[in-house]
């Protein structure tokens, strides 16, 4: 029978490793219950998704789920009881780098595709340097805070005075804004990372064509910007400044009859079938819980790998949230130059946190812990369990073009807003979002689609989430089935489909360049 808190069928707990020394709840368990019977009713009622002790774990011995550890006992531990932040911590986890001695393996893991019926393309805008959109929009860039509200405005007037409505191969019009861009350094790495973002959107190939608008006095120069990278053929941007067109609403003015004009040579490109080579994933997860390392992050590796199979690129971020599971991509870096890339960023993470009077292993979050994520360790584990099996390609910087094909690693912040620029900036077309707890995240121009990682949360949040994973628990959908779903809804929302986020209309404010340095 159906456990009605949770929506989950009534089942035992679940062990994911013989090696684990813990289970996890599949169902709420009341106080006075013995989950696992082994002679030990539980004091308190514990969640689903909580872990509870197999055996008697001795204080300062491993907790091991997924067959790895993810922290050490405070405490002894009885057998039967539950196991979280009251008597776990991370502790001084080992950090012996092992590099690609599971290569061979991920290179197997690569499925072949004459054994699976999966589509060859998708209806995406082809563009004149070879990528392909999975959306055409126009997009109107703030170079500096001092131009957002313009940009803002003017993108609000276009999309609701029905202009759009006569061009029906243009997807809308997008406003980036942001609170930077002056009060900074005109060099370093603050400055190259704003620029970098700044021009991966405008020139994204989800993005028919793009207006710079600056006040003019600003750090954030778009004449340089355009020295830096561009090769002189790009014509699908322009450039307005605020005090070089009479003030705020003569701007506004200006924009929207600079997009009018643009409408018609937009609109030429068409929708048309694509190979599925073309495609560039962005890997998020937000409001993780204990279902999120069991449900949704497996079954998207699956669809990864399917896609990597395709020639496609999948890209996974995030590095504070791999912090405790880097060996599982080390172990499959595709070369010593990638490996000592990646180690070298988690170093960097490290010592950064360590400046600001944090530490990686602060983290999960509240939400996470409610949910049954008791160290990063274990929030880690599942993190990466996203990005599938194969072969880690390539490692880049936080906004960096990312070339593929394959695994791609790129440096950002865990903050789902912060990272999702990153990886759009970066190329990706289309954004895959798991969530345990429930997010409201949406991103533009790429759109994003939701995985909930329980029946319940895709019940409760129905209109929000695009793919139930939790059915894995609930109807015993098997992680290939459920994998193979994600991986057709993807060519779906990459063909046009709407995705539920742009149904409500979010990404307008997700938008948020990592910002790195002194505000001067």
């Amino acid at each position: 029978m159906p456990d009605t808190a949770t929506g989950l069928v009534d089942r035992p707990p679940l062990v994911l490793s013989e090696r684990d020394n813990v289970a996890v709840l599949a169902a709420r368990a009341e106080a006075g219950s013995d989950p696992l019977g082994v002679g030990a009713p539980l004091s308190a009622a514990i969640a689903p998704g909580h872990k509870i002790a197999r055996r008697a774990i001795g204080a300062g011995e491993p907790v091991v789920k997924y067959g790895q550890v993810i922290g050490y006992a405070t405490v002894a531990i009885a057998a039967g009881t539950h196991v979280h932040s009251h008597n776990c911590e991370i502790g001084e986890h080992e950090r012996a780098y092992r590099i690609s001695d599971k290569l061979d393996e991920a290179r197997a893991a690569i499925p072949r595709l004459d054994q699976v019926t999966i589509a060859e393309s998708f209806l995406g805008y082809p563009r004149t340097d070879g990528r392909a959109g999975t959306r055409n929009m126009i997009a109107l860039v703030a170079t500096v805070n001092c131009s957002a509200t313009v940009v803002r405005r003017a993108a609000d007037i276009l999309n609701a005075s029905g202009m759009l409505d006569e061009w029906p191969n243009i997807d809308g019009v997008v406003a980036f804004a942001h609170g930077t861009g002056c009060g900074m350094s005109s060099s370093g790495p603050g400055w190259e990372i704003l620029q970098r973002v700044l021009w991966g959107h405008a020139t994204h190939p989800n993005v028919g064509a793009a207006v710079f608008v600056g006040l003019g006095c600003e750090v954030m120069q778009v004449a340089r910007m355009k020295a830096l990278y561009s090769d002189g053929a790009e014509t699908r941007f322009h450039g307005l400044a605020i005090q070089e067109n009479g003030g705020t609403h003569a701007t506004i003015e200006r924009i929207v009859e600079t997009v009018r004009e643009l409408l018609p040579e937009v609109n030429r490109t068409a929708r048309r079938p694509v190979p599925v080579a073309a495609l560039k994933l962005g890997l998020q997860c937000g409001g993780s819980d204990g279902w999120s390392g069991i449900t949704a992050n497996p079954a998207l590796g699956i669809a990864c790998d399917l896609l990597v199979a395709q020639g496609a690129t999948v890209v996974l971020s995030e590095t504070p949230e791999i912090f405790g599971a880097e060996q599982l991509l080390l172990s499959r870096a595709a070369s010593q130059e990638v490996a000592d890339r990646l180690i070298e960023r988690i170093r960097w993470w490290e010592d950064y946190a360590a400046q600001n009077g944090a530490s990686l292993d602060q983290n999960p979050s509240p939400g996470n812990k409610a949910g049954g994520l008791t160290t990063i360790l274990e929030k880690s584990l599942g993190a990466v369990a996203k990005a599938g099996a194969t072969p880690l390609n390539e490692v880049v910087g936080y906004g960096e073009q990312v070339k593929g094909p394959g695994l791609v690693f790129m440096d950002t912040p865990g903050y789902d807003p912060v990272s999702a620029t990153g990886q759009i900036a970066g190329g990706c077309q289309l954004v895959a979002f798991t969530t345990g707890r429930g997010s409201a995240f949406g991103s533009k121009p790429a759109p994003t689609l939701k995985i909930a990682t329980s029946d319940r949360l895709y019940r409760a949040m129905r209109e929000d989430m695009d793919v139930n994973a939790g059915e894995v628990l609930e109807t015993g959908v098997s992680l290939a089935e459920k994998g193979r779903e994600i991986h057709d809804r993807l060519i779906a929302a990459a063909s046009g489909e709407q995705t539920k986020s742009e149904a409500l209309g979010l990404g307008d404010h997700e938008f948020v360049p990592w910002q790195i340095g002194a505000v001067l």
